[in-house]
């Protein structure tokens, strides 16, 4: 991997996990913590996502699909937490 491509990789995670941070009500995890929950949010929602047919393509899409997948994995985390 290109380093070009690491970098916004790693801007994808750190948005991902912040905007789910913030529609969870979880708020920010910091820096790493964002980056590390985006990253994981990705490969969850891309799984989701292609279980049900989605595809999203560019940066927009997989900011999304980073998202979405960061906000199953914060709901997971919650129900666990209780």
């Amino acid at each position: 991997m290109e380093t070009q491509s690491l970098i916004v990789f790693l801007i994808i995670g750190g948005v991902a996990g912040w905007l789910a941070g913030l529609l969870m009500k979880g708020g920010g995890f910091g820096l790493i913590g964002n980056i590390i929950v985006g990253i994981i949010g990705a490969v969850i929602g891309g799984y989701v996502f292609g279980m049900l047919g989605i595809s999203a393509g560019g940066i927009i899409g997989g900011i999304i699909t980073a998202t979405v997948g960061a906000a199953i994995l914060l709901f997971i985390v919650g129900l666990i937490k209780r």
